[in-house]
């Protein structure tokens, strides 16, 4: 069955995580995706990222961002391998990077210089802080983006230390963001006869997530901080609530659901309380009431409470990891997929999260090995095995 993007060719110079993350979502959606790695330095840096490998080379890590994938690999410096690059550009619709934000143009892979090999062709550039700015030239990582971005400081208990995300959400979060770009400007070519160049870095998604609380500060001075129980800065009770044997976060973002639980906890009275009956009593007396529930839910256990109320009220489960995974809901949206790796056998991931009516969005391939469809990817452009030989001798490709 097909897939939205199936029949759309994509060229990335991509590694880590932010980059081989935007271009997932669209290789699962059916677009070929063309890994350029630099084989010279090992390939994409995520291959080197443990603790779990198959085997140098190849690790887990990698083959959580890279399925449905091609590796092709070449070298951008070498002047047979930008030859080879910009043959693959003449058939694809987008060229995609997430290299410092000074490097694209010294590669060659910014529209106006691939413009006259393919006039339609989107160039998307996700940096650490954008291509132009006295930052251009800087390394950057999703960890340094939450400190400078303010997250650390919303983040965990009042009187505890600064405490980051504890995923690499700015990193996914850019990814998103940059597949959205790609598309956009997909779009726009298709209508238009014309490409152009898109970026996003990690600072600027880091300061656009700040959204309602940037609003607050912007527009009235507020500055948001970190509240107790990882509460929500205004809504009580958003929390963290005690059980018998851990954690429930319960969610009172609309005044309906408040005399719900007051009701589900054999608590009436509450709903009516003028000290509890709306948004601005309960932010006023939250200590109070943190001390209520904790001492009506720490009477029975997580899984009790979750079975009393949910569907009722807006509640779910502190989870770990291996809890989340095991979790029969994720069973039951079959969320976690098994597909065959030609090495290692069998592998389990998290499938794509956009659902197609009509297509199937099960991985077709694992994460591919460094230059594994190096031959394939040049006899389309052309190439005979003897200039292919001689390529690698050149130490063009891999």
């Amino acid at each position: 069955m097909s897939l939205p993007l199936s029949g759309i060719r994509i060229v990335s110079v991509e590694q880590y995580g932010a980059g081989p993350f935007a271009t997932l979502h669209l290789a699962d959606l059916g677009a070929e995706v063309i890994k350029i790695e630099n084989f010279h330095e090992g390939g994409d840096m995520g291959r080197a990222v443990g603790p779990l490998f198959f085997a140098p080379g190849d690790s887990y890590f990698h083959e959580a961002f890279n399925r449905n994938k091609r590796s092709l690999g070449l070298d951008l410096k070498h002047a047979k391998g930008q030859e080879i690059f910009r043959k693959l550009v003449e058939g694809s619709d987008a060229v995609f990077d997430n290299l410092r934000g000074d490097l694209p143009a010294k590669l060659g892979i910014t529209y106006a210089q691939l413009a006259n090999v393919n006039p339609r062709i989107v160039c998307v550039h996700l940096s650490a802080y954008g291509r132009s700015g006295s930052r251009a030239a800087w390394p950057g990582f999703d960890y340094l983006m939450q400190a400078e971005a303010g997250y650390l400081s919303l983040t965990g208990e009042p009187d505890g230390p600064p405490a980051r995300f504890g995923l690499s959400m700015i990193d996914m979060m850019t990814g998103t963001t940059a597949a959205m770009a790609l598309l956009a400007g997909l779009v726009e070519a298709r209508s238009t006869g014309r490409g152009r160049d898109l970026d996003v870095s990690l600072f600027d998604v880091a300061m656009h997530n700040l959204g309602y609380v940037a609003t607050w500060y912007l527009n009235a001075g507020v500055v948001t901080n970190r509240e107790p129980r990882s509460s929500h800065p205004s809504l009580t009770p958003s929390q963290l609530c005690r059980t018998k044997d851990g954690w429930l976060f319960l969610m009172c973002n609309k005044e309906k659901f408040w005399p719900a639980l007051a009701e589900a906890l054999g608590k009436p009275e509450w709903s009516t309380d003028p000290d509890y009956a709306t948004f601005a009593a309960r932010l006023k007396n939250r200590e109070r009431i943190t001390a209520e529930l904790d001492a009506v839910l720490m009477t029975a256990t997580t899984e009790e409470w979750m079975s009393r109320l949910r569907g009722k009220v807006p509640i779910a489960p502190v989870y770990d990891v291996r809890q989340a995974l095991d979790n029969p809901f994720v069973a039951e949206q079959q969320l976690v997929l098994d597909f065959e790796h030609a090495e290692h056998g069998n592998i389990r991931g998290v499938a794509s999260p956009v659902r197609v009516d009509g297509g199937d969005t099960h991985p077709r391939r694992a994460a591919p090995r460094l230059g594994e469809d190096t031959d394939a990817l040049l006899e389309e452009l052309g190439y005979a095995p003897h200039a292919i030989g001689a390529l690698r001798e050149q130490a063009a490709v891999a």
